[in-house]
């Protein structure tokens, strides 16, 4: 019930922070805002930004890109356990 009558009073929660920690994703960072105008801000503002040496690259999340990635990667494994499961070889000889 509190953070009802917080959000009553225009107060905004923190952004959320998600760091990337796979090989795939190491160095990336996912922040999660409570506004789309907060997001937006941020991506207007942010994109550029140099941070000990490192240009900041800030975008929107696209789902549709991402669960398609998702989805390939899925695929890929059930490929590669179907080939071991019937000794299937994808080598050359």
């Amino acid at each position: 019930m509190a953070t009802i009558s917080l959000r009553k009073g225009n107060a905004r929660l923190p952004p959320e922070i998600r760091i990337g920690t796979n090989k795939d994703t190491r160095g990336t960072a996912f922040v999660v805002y409570e506004d789309i105008y907060d997001a937006k801000t941020a991506v207007d503002h942010l994109s550029g930004f140099n941070v000990a040496n490192r240009y900041l690259i800030v975008l929107y999340y696209q789902q549709a890109k991402m669960s398609k990635k998702f989805d390939q990667k899925k695929k890929e494994e059930e490929i590669t356990k179907l080939q071991e499961k019937y000794g299937v070889s994808t080598k050359d000889k």
